[in-house]
């Protein structure tokens, strides 16, 4: 599990010392949650589901200022489609089902999400959402602020949309690595059937 050292990760200067720190201290335990994660939604989804790490290849100066994984039904990658994510920003952990960096159908996507604008709001209440996985930026959800962010996702080329939960660093959860995991399966349970609905 995420540990107060996971966080310290990120201030960790330079870009082959902070790779290496979350080679070592991060990547395990994505790994690890992961593997559990992937199990739970395959016996739900009735499906076969891939674990991907995000490994930063394209970074030669800068070091990352956050990290994930993904889990996804396609082996060869998951941006080109709905993916769950699993990620950590140096202030908290994040908990998604993702639409990003303008995968195909994502405008019939953003309209099946909003002709279903109301069951969105049946998520737990503190659901949030992001609408760039560049930015650690994320607000919790309101109707008003579902349906703005799906619009764009529709409207504009670059729009993206992530919703689910995250677990700050100062969270007690932290201290309690078994109710840390089992927040983190509700999450995604309860993500499962919009993940569902994207399936066309």
């Amino acid at each position: 599990m995420f540990t107060q050292e996971s966080f310290k990760v990120f201030e960790i200067t330079g870009l082959d010392e902070r790779m290496s720190a979350i080679r070592e201290e991060i990547q395990p335990v994505f790994k690890t949650i992961d593997e559990k994660i992937k199990k739970d939604l395959e016996e739900k989804l009735r499906e076969t589901l891939y674990i991907h790490i995000a490994q930063h290849r394209r970074r030669s100066v800068y070091p990352p200022e956050n990290t994930w994984s993904a889990i996804s039904s396609k082996k060869s990658g998951y941006k080109m489609e709905p993916h769950f994510q699993l990620g950590i920003w140096p202030e908290y952990v994040f908990m998604y089902l993702s639409i990003i960096d303008n995968l195909p159908k994502k405008e019939q996507m953003a309209q099946q999400l909003l002709h279903h604008n109301l069951l969105l709001t049946q998520l737990p209440e503190d659901t949030v959402i992001n609408t760039d996985h560049t930015k650690d930026h994320y607000e919790l959800v309101v109707e008003t602020n579902i349906k703005h962010a799906l619009e764009r996702l529709k409207n504009v080329k670059k729009g993206e949309f992530q919703i689910g939960r995250v677990i700050k660093k100062e969270s007690e959860l932290w201290n309690e690595p078994e109710k840390a995991m089992e927040y983190m399966l509700a999450t995604y349970r309860s993500l499962i059937p919009y993940y569902e609905l994207l399936q066309f």
